[in-house]
C-alpha cells in the first residue's frame, strides 16, 4: 500500500463518495452500503456531474438492491480509474496531481525517497526514466464497503410475500459487492452472522485465482482477539481468507460502540502481537483443507494484515502502535470530519463541530439497534428529537425502515425509533402504575432513540443540494470523542501531515494519552452501569461487574510496565501519561461493588 493509514467507514453518508476524492492519491477508504437510496442517489449525482448518462434503477425492479449497489460501485471504481490514468499521465510540474501524489506520501516511503530523488536529476532522458518507473510503481487507494453484519432486515413483497432469506438487507448488499467489478474488500462489523458468511462462499470472487489472488478479500472489523479468530476459523474452513482484522477500541471510536467485558486496547493488540504467527498457520491449515476440497491447490500463506482505529490523534500514538505492536496500518476517522475535500458534511454541522469541546460528544442509547451510539449534543437530529417530544410528538416517522427489528407490538418488525413504536411503547408505560421515578426513567429511554436511517444521509443531501421537497433535513452524526481535539476545518494536506508528524495540529492541545482516554471511557461505562443497579443488583449481575473492574485493573498493570519499558529520559509524554494513569488507577479504585450484592 502506499500509505500506511486508511479513512475507515464513517456513518451512512459522510464517507459515501471518499474513493473519488482520495483514491488517486494512494489513500483507501470505505464506504457503507446499508442504505440503496442513498447509494442511487449518489450514482445519480455523480453520473449526471461527469456528463455522463444516468439510467435509474427503480426500487420496484426485482432485486433492485442488488443492482443499485453494483452499478454505484462499479461507477466509482471506473471514475476512480480514469482520475488515476489522467493523473499518472501528468506531467511532473508542481501544483499538478501527480506531484501531489507523491508530496502526500510518507518519508518512509521509498516511493516518496525516489521521487525526492528524481527532482535531483537534470532534465533528459534519465530524468525521464526515472519519472516513468515512478508512474508505473503507483497504485491507487483500495475501494471498500463495509456492511454491518447483523444490519439484516427481512424483506417483503407488496402483499405481505417474503421475498426470501438470499434478499435479507445484509446478504443483497453483499451481492451487489460481489457482483461488482471492484477488485476490493468488504469490512464486514457488528459481529458474526453465521448466515452472511455461509452466503459469501457461494461467490467465486472471493477464492484465489491460478496466482494465487482473490479479487475480493474479507476484512472482519474486531474488538478482541478471541471473537476474531473464531470469526476467521469459521470463514477459513470454508476456503475464505481474513486478509485483515481492524482492531477498533471499544469505546473511543465514532459510530456504534460496542464495549469490551473491560479489555482494553492495549493488551487486546498485545494478544494480537504474540499469537499473530500461530493463528496465521491454524487458520492456514484449515483454509487449504477448505480449498483442497473444492479443487483449489493454494500453496502460499496469504498476506494477513493487522491494523487498529479508534482515538489514535497524534503522529506518536500513530508511529508507536505501528512499530510497538507489529501493526501493517492505522485508521483515521473522525478527524476527517473536519476535511471538507474528503467527507460530507454540511457547513452548519462542519462548523458545530470545529468548535465543539469534550461534554460535546457522549456514549448514547439513541441507536435503534440496542447499541451504545456516540453522539453529538449539537446535532439537528437531537434537536428535533426534543422539539418533538416538547410537541407531545415523540418519535420519528419510519420512511426507510433498515432497521426495523422490535416485534413486541407487531407482527412484522418496526424501529424503536419510529413513532408508531414510542407511542405504542408509552401507552404500555401508561398501564403499569409506575411510579414517576420508574416511568420517567423508561420514558426516556424510549423516547433517547433517533431515525439514523435518515439522519445519517441528511448531511451528504444537504451539502450536495439533493434534498427532496419535504423531507427531514435533521442531521444525525456520531463522531468519536476524539474529534473534540481537533479544533477548526484542514485540507488533505494538513490532515495527512499530521499523521505523518510533519506537522502537529494539537502542538497546544492538552489532550490524554490514547490509552489513557479509553480507560476513562470504560470506568465512566462501569461507573453508569452501577449507578443503573443501585436499587436492586443480582449476584449475576454483581459478578460481571467485579470482573469488568478486574479487566480494567489488569489493563492499568500492563499500561504501567509498558509505560515503564517504552520511557526514556526525555520522555515527558510517557510520565505525564503514567501520572494520568494513576489518577485513573484511584478512580476506578474508589468504585465499590460490595460482596453481599449492594452497590
Amino acid at each position: 500500500m502506499s500509505h500506511t493509514f486508511h479513512i475507515p467507514v464513517l456513518g451512512l453518508g459522510y464517507s459515501i463518495d471518499t474513493p473519488l476524492k482520495v483514491a488517486r492519491y494512494g489513500i483507501s477508504s470505505v464506504m457503507s452500503i446499508v442504505d440503496d437510496e442513498l447509494v442511487e442517489r449518489m450514482r445519480e449525482y455523480h453520473t449526471i456531474n461527469n456528463k455522463q448518462e444516468y439510467i435509474p434503477i427503480d426500487k420496484s425492479v426485482n432485486d433492485s438492491r442488488t443492482k443499485r449497489i453494483t452499478a454505484y460501485l462499479n461507477m466509482v471504481e471506473h471514475d476512480v480509474n480514469r482520475q488515476f490514468n489522467e493523473l499518472k499521465n501528468q506531467p511532473f510540474v508542481m501544483g499538478n496531481d501527480i506531484c501531489r501524489y507523491f508530496e502526500l506520501l510518507p518519508g518512509s516511503s521509498k516511493l516518496k525517497q525516489g521521487y525526492d530523488l528524481m527532482w535531483e536529476y537534470p532534465d533528459g532522458e534519465r530524468k525521464t526514466t526515472f519519472q516513468n518507473i515512478l508512474r508505473k510503481s503507483m497504485i491507487k487507494g483500495s475501494i471498500d464497503v463495509n456492511i454491518m453484519s447483523k444490519v439484516d432486515k427481512m424483506n417483503f413483497t407488496a402483499d405481505g410475500s417474503y421475498t426470501g432469506n438470499e434478499n435479507t438487507d445484509a446478504l443483497a448488499a453483499l451481492r451487489g459487492f460481489a457482483q461488482s467489478d471492484l477488485n476490493s474488500s468488504v469490512i464486514l462489523s457488528a459481529g458474526m452472522s453465521p448466515k452472511l458468511y455461509s452466503y459469501i462462499e457461494t461467490f467465486n470472487g472471493f477464492y484465489p485465482n491460478k496466482d494465487g489472488q482473490a479479487r475480493k478479500k474479507i476484512i472482519l472489523k474486531v474488538s478482541d482477539f478471541r471473537s476474531a479468530f473464531i470469526q476467521a476459523k469459521f470463514l477459513a474452513k470454508k476456503g475464505l481468507w481474513v486478509t485483515e482484522f481492524r482492531i477498533e477500541s471499544g469505546l473511543n471510536c465514532g459510530g456504534h460502540a460496542f464495549a469490551t467485558e473491560g479489555f482494553l486496547l492495549g493488551p487486546i493488540l498485545e494478544e494480537f502481537k504474540q499469537k499473530r504467527e500461530d493463528m496465521v498457520h491454524e487458520l492456514f491449515g484449515q483454509y487449504q483443507i477448505a480449498l483442497n476440497a473444492k479443487g483449489i491447490n493454494q500453496v502460499d500463506i496469504p498476506q494477513q494484515r493487522i491494523s487498529v482505529q479508534g482515538g489514535i490523534g497524534t503522529a506518536a500514538e500513530n508511529d508507536f502502535l505501528l512499530t510497538y505492536y507489529d501493526l501493517d496500518a492505522t485508521g483515521w476517522g473522525s478527524p476527517f470530519l473536519l476535511v471538507p475535500e474528503v467527507t460530507n458534511v454540511d457547513d452548519k454541522t462542519l462548523k458545530q463541530l470545529a468548535g465543539a469541546k469534550e461534554t460535546d460528544f457522549y456514549l448514547s442509547n439513541a441507536s435503534p439497534l440496542g447499541i451504545l451510539f456516540n453522539n453529538f449534543k449539537g446535532s439537528s437530529a437531537e434537536v428535533q428529537r426534543l422539539e418533538r417530544l416538547a410537541k407531545g410528538r415523540p418519535g420519528s416517522p419510519c420512511v426507510k425502515k433498515y432497521l426495523v427489528t422490535n416485534t413486541e407490538f407487531t407482527e412484522q418488525p418496526i424501529c424503536t425509533a419510529s413513532r408508531e413504536y414510542q407511542n405504542l411503547k408509552i401507552k404500555q408505560l401508561q398501564s403499569l402504575a409506575l411510579d414517576n421515578d420508574a416511568y420517567n426513567k423508561q420514558f426516556d429511554a424510549v423516547t433517547e432513540k433517533i431515525c439514523l436511517c435518515e439522519g445519517l444521509c441528511s448531511s451528504t443531501y444537504l451539502k450536495y443540494e439533493l434534498n427532496k421537497p419535504k423531507e427531514n433535513t435533521a442531521v444525525a452524526i456520531c463522531p468519536g470523542p476524539n474529534l473534540a481535539y481537533f479544533d477548526r476545518i484542514y485540507s488533505l494536506e494538513e490532515m495527512v501531515n499530521h499523521i505523518y508528524g510533519n506537522v502537529n495540529l494539537l502542538d497546544k492541545i492538552k489532550r490524554p494519552n490514547i490509552f489513557i482516554k479509553e480507560l476513562n471511557l470504560y470506568i465512566d461505562y462501569l461507573q453508569t452501569d452501577m449507578q443503573a443497579q443501585l436499587k436492586e443488583i443480582s449476584e449475576k449481575k454483581r459478578k460481571q461487574l467485579n470482573q469488568f473492574k478486574t479487566q480494567l485493573l489488569d489493563g492499568i498493570a500492563y499500561y504501567k510496565q509498558l509505560f515503564m519499558e517504552t520511557a526514556n529520559n526525555t520522555s515527558i509524554l510517557v510520565l505525564e501519561a503514567y501520572n494520568e494513569l494513576v489518577a485513573s488507577e484511584d478512580k476506578l479504585n474508589c468504585l465499590n461493588i460490595q460482596a453481599d450484592g449492594a452497590l
